[in-house]
């Protein structure tokens, strides 16, 4: 039996055993009466949205007790994280239907965040502390309308835990395990993770302040090293607000994070005694001023970065970005919903490496001419009808120091009929993104292009979603989405090589299942597939066809069990032969994995324990050509609240 007739035999067991079972019970399905925020900046219910948004909810979290961020991602539909199966140092690689890095967009707490010294100006998940979150949600398709730049593929919108509403509140948090490749079976305590939390709320004052750390050792970042590659993170945050009045309230943050991962020698596959560093400094403002019928809110933060490579080609990098996000939510009559707002980012960078023939660092981008400042206005209105047309429609207009200015717009209609059953809902959009060229795209001295032009995408969506009274929910999207004024490192001639736009267009399309099924009021499945087909260009570690499934069993009121499958097809991959010097594809063969949880509840509202064993049957695969990938682990924990 091959992988993939594995694949659809689990999901299809899981997915009858499912249909079999459904009038044993009748339990209340929370996503029917979610409440979703990214896809318009106001708060309303999942019903009168047009898109399939996926959303992870605190009690969600708590059953994944033990995972990254990134991890906790990737089981979501349409997107695989590179990375997340490695060594804990290993750079994320995000493909998100046939995208990369710089076409996701990262928020926290509604801010967006990149980091400016990297190629694909992106954010680094591997800085955020999973236990710091309280939700996530997560928005496919081209959203610069509301987000601007690099929001064409996916936004994952992070919402930062707020403070009790006790006097005092601590919460404490230790899990170890085992981190261990496919041929080691000595199950040795190398991972060790740590948080601690104080919070609370006197009068109109709240506070939250947290700590977190972690320790990984144990495995080597390449397949064939022999020696163990560390990674060490420290995260620190402190948020603070205060309620003036019913109208005014004020959030001010500041966060510190901090990783260092040892790595190898990518060139040979082989050890090496390399280290990479990287610290993440931001603080923050949000004010909001409520009205009658709406409100005004600022978010503001400023964010810098540094990170130094340590290795035969040292280099370090700095950056700083400043990003204000005014807009004012206007409710007109609960049908129609209207957001006015204003975005604006500057962005710097300096860098420095060591020149051809030199042995020091010099300065090799200067920040006096490598900074840009983009000043977005935008607008976007939600129509809710009493029929079940819902309408979201919203422009941006980019205004960029380098390029000048780019329009992008979307449009989002769907429509909701109410059956005795439940509901069916159909959804359709378009709507066009850009993704802003990086500063160092634009201004590395040998390899810049101050000409570039911004990367436009496209994309349209059709779907349906249906809905069982108090049971289920299935969606079923297809998506296409256009590539245009794609950036590339090309050949230019005369053995010089630079960033530039390039004529081809390129295409990504696919297909996007999801099912959330009550099976009975103690046995929940949640489920995805997706099919990913794009071309030659960019098909880079893009499974073709991935799945998850997750049953979550709850055996009592103290005790919780979840089994978690996931699917990966046959993954195309380059390197360069330093032999030969050129770069070779290889076929990364499918894999299936299958993860357990357990949690028990000792002390109600007070402490629990939980457990996973993940790769439960050792599965020896790739995730990444010549890199090490994790075996069977397992990690155990306790959270404690006072």
């Amino acid at each position: 039996m091959n992988k993939k007739t594995l694949f659809f035999g689990v999901f299809c067991a899981t997915s009858i055993f499912g249909f079999a079972q459904q009038q044993t019970d009748s339990t209340q399905v929370e996503q029917l009466n979610e409440v979703v925020i990214t896809d318009s900046k106001f708060n309303l219910k999942r019903e009168n949205s047009g898109k399939v948004i996926t959303k992870i909810t605190q009690e969600e979290l708590q059953h994944l007790q033990g995972k990254t961020i990134a991890e906790i991602i990737n089981a979501t539909a349409g997107i695989e994280i590179n990375g997340t199966k490695s060594n804990a140092g290993q750079n994320l690689a995000y493909y998100v239907r046939g995208g990369r890095n710089r076409q996701v967009l990262v928020l926290i707490d509604g801010i967006a965040l990149t980091d400016p010294s990297q190629i694909a100006n992106d954010y680094d998940l591997r800085l955020l502390n999973p236990d710091q979150v309280e939700s996530i949600e997560i928005l496919k398709g081209a959203s610069s309308t509301l987000y601007g730049t690099g929001a064409a593929t996916a936004v994952i919108n992070i919402k930062l835990k707020k403070a009790s509403k006790d006097a005092v509140s601590a919460n404490f948090r230790s899990v170890f395990g085992t981190n261990q490749s496919h041929d080691d079976n000595n199950y040795a305590i190398e991972d060790f993770r740590n948080s601690v939390s104080v919070n609370g709320t006197i009068g109109e004052f709240n506070y939250l302040a947290s700590f977190g750390n972690q320790f990984t050792d144990g495995l080597s970042a390449m397949e064939a090293g022999t020696e163990s590659d560390a990674y060490n993170a420290i995260n620190g945050n402190v948020k603070l607000g205060y309620t003036f009045s019913k109208q005014f309230k004020l959030n001010a943050y500041a966060s510190f994070d901090k990783f260092k991962a040892d790595f190898d020698d990518a060139s040979t596959f082989s050890d090496a005694n390399n280290h990479s560093t990287s610290k993440q400094y931001r603080v923050g403002i949000a004010p909001e001023f409520s009205y009658k019928k709406g409100s005004i809110t600022l978010n503001a933060a400023y964010n810098d970065v540094e990170r130094i490579v340590e290795s035969s080609y040292p280099a370090e990098y700095y950056a700083t970005s400043l990003v204000a996000d005014l807009f004012n939510r206007y409710n007109f009559n609960d049908k129609f919903y209207t957001i006015l707002g204003v975005n604006f980012q500057e962005n710097d960078m300096e860098s420095f490496v060591i020149p051809f023939g030199s042995t020091n660092l010099e300065q090799s981008i200067d920040p006096e001419t490598a900074t840009f400042n983009i000043v977005d206005p935008y607008a976007n209105v939600v129509y809710v009808s009493d029929f079940g047309l819902n309408v979201n429609a919203g422009a941006r207009l980019n205004n960029h120091s380098e390029y000048g200015s780019h329009l992008v717009y979307s449009l989002n209609p769907s429509y909701r009929k109410s059956f005795n059953f439940g509901y069916l809902k159909g959804m359709a959009s378009y709507s066009t993104a850009y993704i802003t060229p990086s500063l160092y795209q634009l201004f590395e001295p040998a390899y810049g292009n101050a000409d570039l032009k911004p990367e436009e995408n496209e994309t349209i969506e059709v779907g349906i979603e249906a809905g069982i009274k108090d049971k289920a929910t299935f969606s079923l999207v297809y998506f296409t989405r256009n590539e245009t004024n794609f950036i590339d490192f090309v050949d230019m001639g005369n053995f010089v090589y630079q960033y530039d736009n390039v004529d081809e267009d390129f295409t990504a399309s696919g297909l996007e299942f999801t099912a959330n099924y009550s099976i009975t009021n103690t046995l929940t499945l949640n489920a995805n597939v997706t099919y990913t087909k794009v071309e030659d260009d960019l098909n880079l570690r893009i499974p073709e066809l991935k799945g998850n499934a997750r049953l979550d069993y709850k055996l009592s009121d103290a005790t919780f069990l979840s089994l978690a499958y996931q699917y990966n097809d046959d993954r195309n991959d380059a390197y360069f032969n330093n032999t030969t010097f050129t770069t070779e594809d290889v076929t990364l063969k499918s894999y299936s994995l299958l993860d357990f949880y357990v949690s028990h509840t000792i002390l109600e509202n007070k402490l629990k324990l939980f457990a996973n064993v993940n790769n439960i049957f050792n599965e020896d695969y790739q995730e990444l050509f010549g890199y090490s990938t994790r075996g069977r682990n397992v990690n155990i924990g306790f959270n404690l609240s006072l």
